[in-house]
């Protein structure tokens, strides 16, 4: 690969996205070209600015950094996707490996790391945080289904079953279905339990 890479930034944090910002444009071969603060805003910056490498994080509005990388993916597949998260959740790394992402980082590692990160997922290698890499392993793969966690997600804010099933157009007994095999998967005593415990795995 030669010339400059040209890398789009996503995050809602805007001291941490500038500071990502600067220190990227440090590197003699890379170049910040856009930034955004919302998921739902990366596939459109990305059709306008035409970048090489997507640097997401992962908790933003609109959209998750797993759901922008897996439209990314759909829409811009020439584009590669580094994950960028203070979030060192097992479950996320599977959920982005499995989004369509190259690589996922912390946000402590250091700015040379994360350049070099850039570059490598350009020539189509992955690029994993090996301590989490390490945790993802012993975690063991997400026990939920694709359901389940929009059941859990739609309980998440306490709805009772007759309003979930009508955000998900399903039946009350499927619902409580759902939410029973969730909870027992998880370990859980009571829904939000479940939800809690879901959360802290990157499950949902």
């Amino acid at each position: 690969m030669t010339g400059i890479i040209r890398v789009l930034l996503a995050d809602d944090q805007s001291m941490v996205r500038e500071a990502l910002a600067t220190l990227l444009g440090l590197e003699d071969d890379i170049e910040v070209v856009a930034q955004v603060a919302r998921g739902d805003e990366v596939v459109a910056a990305a059709r306008e600015h035409a970048p090489d490498v997507a640097l997401l994080d992962i908790e933003m509005p609109g959209m998750t950094g797993i759901e922008a990388a897996a439209e990314l993916r759909r829409e811009t597949p020439l584009v590669k996707v580094v994950i960028v998260t203070t979030f060192g959740r097992p479950g996320y790394l599977r959920r982005a490996m499995e989004s369509g992402a190259q690589a996922f980082l912390v946000k402590d590692a250091p700015a040379a790391e994360l350049a070099e990160a850039v570059r490598r997922v350009l020539k189509g290698h992955r690029v994993i945080d090996p301590t989490l890499a390490a945790a993802a392993l012993a975690e063991g793969a997400d026990p939920l289904t694709a359901r389940e966690r929009d059941v859990l997600n739609a309980a998440a804010d306490g709805a009772v079953n007759a309003e979930i099933a009508r955000r998900l157009l399903l039946s009350e007994g499927t619902v409580r279905n759902y939410l029973s095999t969730a909870i027992q998967k998880t370990g859980a005593r009571n829904r939000a339990e479940a939800v809690r415990i879901a959360r802290e795995k990157g499950w949902l």
